[in-house]
């Protein structure tokens, strides 16, 4: 009887010192000059006004780039589902808001543990699941932080009056097992709004809600040191607010297509450095190529992937498996600010002029679920894979 062949493992995309035109595709690939520029930015910024910066796990959900984030002075991360959580504390990193509601007993259950381990806070809006979350971490021997989540404009979570507001900081001092820690104050809808200065109109209007709540609570006697909330496109605003203590942004290291939409007129502005690496795998005819990128590597919620440092190829049409690029008139296809800030790692297309085997640079329309597609991201400087870095909490959603 004929031996059965061994069955080959998989190898990795890439390994240090290939060159990116080399990894196999489709992969994320992140351009770690501008990468770190970035994360200087954001956290220079920060420390300019004062805040905190705690960087948003969710958008990565890789721990080397949280440990990146925190070596530059990053107070902490979010996380923000329990399990989401798991891979990074880890990885060592003991100081995670869980910025969202966890409510069941699994759940519970596993962010107790979780504050074993490390330093957790978690937000509420809802005072039988604040009693649901004292008895788990009395049962677990454990204590957690309580963040009471507020409404300021996002229309989701949240509580919405004063009144409840302090009652659950009350609660939230009364129980055991759990302090009283602040408020979050969170709007995600104003960071994609496109205007400059209608951004700051509405960040403004958020911070003056998140002040009148903690003032209320100043006004009971209850302190209120700790308020966070603003994402990539309200940075620069709620920094200076006055109000906000700590800033959540997760995308601004990395940026994407609907953010590269917005208005960055402001002194705060970041680089596109991630981008999905694909190969030219098929050329019907001459105003059609194929690439092996389609829904199973990028999201299109945001719209369609924009091909990076060439203007006249366009990412048209997203399948499984494929992705349709056509060649166009330079004068059709949109150009994003942050393109030409960025070092080309791709095929030389400046003309338009792709063949089969060709790899081309994908800006996605949206990072954060764009990664959770992922279980690797290869980095690169000046066209040099450097290192393949574990995107570890992919697929983790409870």
């Amino acid at each position: 009887m004929a031996a059965i062949p061994a069955v080959p493992s998989l190898p990795p995309a890439a390994v240090p010192g290939d060159l990116l035109v080399r990894v196999d595709t489709p992969s994320l690939v992140l351009d770690l000059d501008a990468f770190e520029a970035n994360l200087r930015a954001m956290q220079d910024w920060a420390d300019r006004h004062g805040v905190s910066l705690r960087p948003h796990g969710k958008a990565h959900k890789c721990p080397e780039i949280a440990r990146r984030q925190l070596a530059l002075g990053a107070r902490g991360i979010c996380c923000q589902k329990v399990s989401e959580a798991l891979p990074f504390v880890e990885a060592g990193i003991d100081d995670i808001h869980i910025s969202n509601e966890v409510v069941g007993p699994a759940k519970l259950a596993l962010l107790a543990q979780l504050a074993r381990a490390a330093r957790i806070s978690v937000c509420v809006d809802n005072a039988v699941n604040l009693a649901d979350i004292s008895a788990a971490m009395v049962q677990a021997q454990t204590q957690i932080e309580i963040l009471v989540e507020v409404d300021v404009g996002q229309g989701r979570c949240g509580v919405a009056d004063a009144q409840t507001v302090l009652a659950l900081a009350r609660q939230a001092q009364d129980l055991p097992g759990v302090s009283f820690g602040g408020l979050q104050a969170y709007h995600g809808s104003v960071q994609h709004v496109r205007g400059h200065a209608e951004r700051a109109a509405v960040a403004a209007r958020a911070a003056e809600a998140a002040a009148d709540y903690a003032e209320h609570l100043r006004s009971a006697g209850i302190v209120c040191d700790r308020i966070t909330g603003a994402g990539t496109g309200s940075a620069e605003f709620d920094a200076a607010s006055g109000v906000y203590t700590e800033l959540q942004a997760g995308s601004y290291a990395f940026m994407d297509g609907d953010y590269g939409a917005n208005d960055w007129s402001g002194p705060l502005a970041f680089r596109n450095s991630l981008f999905l690496l694909t190969t030219v795998m098929s050329v019907p005819t001459s105003d059609r190529v194929i690439v092996d990128a389609g829904l199973k590597s990028t999201t299109v919620e945001c719209g369609l992937p924009r091909v990076a440092d060439q203007a006249g190829l366009q990412y048209a049409a997203a399948n499984d498996e494929h992705g349709v690029v056509r060649r166009v008139a330079t004068s059709v296809a949109v150009e994003s600010p942050f393109d030409a800030e960025s070092a080309s790692g791709g095929a030389d297309t400046a003309s338009g002029d792709v063949d089969l085997g060709d790899t081309l640079r994908l800006i996605p329309s949206h990072v954060d679920p764009t990664f959770n597609l992922h279980d690797s991201l290869v980095t690169y400087r000046n066209g040099v894979v450097e290192d393949v870095w574990a995107i570890a909490a992919r697929g983790l959603s409870r």
